[in-house]
């Protein structure tokens, strides 16, 4: 029989059984003995952050660049409450994060006590499972379950509220070696017969398509799908999340679909015969008009969550199945396909439109991606949400050595900087290159800090248009120009209409490079496409983390660009 145990012991137990050597916390009354227990345990790393919104993107970072589990510790009430973006972007792109909350003790639950939110009730509909500890005796199992649940099937977030009595009681101590729980049965097998069902279709097939989101990252499946593609000969189109599924320089490779994607990818799926998609939720951005979506084709849906699966699209095949399973299969059948009249078709579209903006008007977002390219052959790629995240996602090379996270389905500004200080955390051998937009990067600046501490030297670069671009775009294109609420530099003395920049315009604030200064960090500015090199050999050499602020013409859109609700096919090009 183990002794009685404290819950506080107990918890700093559960997180050296699961191989936990980085916690992300942000102190609290209600997390104080955790954080103290934690004081005795120099194999875990404590990560203090100055936001506990910035703490739970840096647990993402961590958690997407290393595949292990992200682990929280923010106080009760607004320590809590400031997790909930995160919880929710963690919950739509599939990120394995255990967040544990501190919560009131269980007397004082239910009287509005001093920092008291129902935590659990809140964040319901964003969580893979949230609960709070109610007896000592259920703590071993609960966090097993947590852990357990956050990294298996499709994996998400999981939030434990944990009473500040419970942390102080004594109970057993063990932690159980493996949990088994009702009503929670991951599909850790593929249906061969529907498999066989949807590559027989894929075979038939005369226009055939994959399409390829982000589960095919996640599952690390990546040399799998490589392989498929290779062997079929069937190109491949991807999500935004799915980018990198195979390197965006093979042949095979078309581009990404959607809203903002590629006139070649977005023609390819409106006319394919038979779309064959792996691991995406065929969410909106993907496919437009519903109605208009892959009109002539079969769809065959291969997902680990049965939930995802014609929920949107409505699907001919429908396979659950773990990506990693099901291209193992897929590859013991597969065959050489005629294609090559389909790939010509493709290409031809791709020749109509290709994906490239001017180079005879200044420095554009597409030659800071390519120097990227040129000069950053691996490490990991960080883009926040916004214009800059769609060039990255048009223009950015990525093969086997380089890895790419971005904010998909939430699409949550401000993510960007701390995810890529946890992601340089978790891999701090790798180089690690964050995108943001001036708006973005106002949005959780004070990480600057906890960059430093964590001698965590990443490279941002800051895309400044002096608005926040991807509205403003919106403006231009659909709402006659009527710039509301997206100029950066506007004041109370502005004229009431404007119709953008002209001479008279205030300067920009803050002075990004001063700000980076502030934080002991290296600044830099560049303002034409001669200095893009020079300033990405400067960052290298620094020791410290590295603000590249580029100025860029503000009337630069992403294009193409799909209206939302319109077909994928109906694309602005101009």
């Amino acid at each position: 029989m183990a002794m009685d145990i404290t819950g506080r012991k107990l918890f700093v137990k559960a997180l050296a059984e699961e191989g936990v050597d980085t916690v992300f916390a942000y102190p609290g009354g209600m997390v104080t003995d955790i954080l103290d227990e934690l004081y005795k345990h120099e194999e875990i790393e404590l990560v203090l952050p100055r936001h506990e919104q910035g703490l739970i993107h840096e647990a993402e970072g961590y958690a997407r660049a290393t595949g292990k589990v992200g682990v929280c510790i923010v106080t009760s009430g607004p320590g809590a409450t400031n997790i909930i973006t995160g919880l929710a972007d963690a919950h739509y792109d599939s990120i394995p994060l255990v967040c544990i909350t501190g919560q009131v003790p269980l007397h004082l639950i239910g009287n509005d006590a001093f920092q008291e939110v129902d935590i659990v009730g809140m964040t319901r509909s964003i969580t893979k499972y949230g609960v709070t500890v109610r007896e000592r005796k259920d703590l071993g199992r609960i966090l097993k379950m947590a852990f357990h649940i956050a990294r298996t099937g499709k994996p998400g977030p999981v939030l434990i509220d944990l009473p500040k009595d419970i942390q102080t009681a004594a109970g057993p101590g063990e932690y159980p070696a493996s949990v088994s729980i009702r009503g929670y049965k991951p599909n850790e097998s593929v249906h061969v017969g529907q498999l066989k069902k949807g590559y027989k279709l894929l075979k038939a097939a005369k226009r055939p398509l994959f399409l390829i989101g982000g589960g095919v990252n996640g599952a690390k499946a990546n040399d799998k799908m490589l392989k498929l593609a290779e062997k079929t000969r069937i190109p491949v189109v991807t999500t935004i999340m799915g980018k990198g599924a195979i390197p965006t320089d093979h042949p095979l490779y078309i581009g990404n679909s959607g809203m903002h994607g590629k006139y070649a990818a977005n023609l390819a799926v409106g006319h394919c015969d038979v779309l064959f998609s792996i691991g995406t939720r065929f969410n909106d951005r993907i496919t437009g008009d519903l109605n208009e979506f892959a009109p002539k084709a079969q769809i065959v849906h291969v997902d680990i969550d049965a939930a995802a699966i014609s929920r949107n699209v409505v699907v001919d095949v429908p396979i659950v199945a773990d990506a990693n399973l099901a291209l193992e299969k897929l590859l013991e059948w597969a065959e050489p396909q005629e294609t090559e009249a389909w790939i010509a078709q493709i290409h031809s579209w791709d020749q109509e439109n290709p994906l490239e903006m001017r180079r005879d008007k200044g420095m554009t977002p597409q030659m800071i991606m390519e120097q990227i390219n040129a000069q950053f052959t691996e490490g990991i790629i960080v883009t926040d949400v916004g214009q800059h995240q769609m060039w990255a996602s048009q223009y950015i090379a990525l093969d086997g050595k380089k890895q790419y996270i971005t904010s998909g389905g939430l699409g949550t500004m401000g993510f960007g900087f701390p995810a890529a200080i946890g992601a340089k955390i978790g891999c701090p051998d790798k180089t690690v290159i964050c995108l943001t937009g001036d708006g973005g990067m106002q949005m959780n600046l004070q990480e600057f800090a906890t960059a430093m501490a964590q001698d965590a030297n990443v490279i941002v670069c800051v895309f400044n248009n002096y608005f926040l671009g991807m509205v403003r775009q919106m403006q231009q294109l659909f709402y006659g120009k009527r710039y509301e609420a997206t100029c950066l530099r506007r004041r109370k003395g502005c004229p009431q209409e404007c119709k953008g920049p002209n001479q008279a315009c205030p300067p920009y604030e803050p002075d990004f490079v001063k700000l980076a200064e502030s934080y002991g960090a290296y600044g830099i500015r560049v303002t034409e496409e001669s200095g893009i090199a020079p300033a990405f050999e400067q960052a290298k050499k620094q020791k410290v983390p590295v603000l590249i602020e580029f100025l860029i013409a503000t009337e630069e859109i992403v294009l193409p660009m799909v209206k939302g609700g319109n077909p994928m096919t109906e694309m602005i090009l101009k």
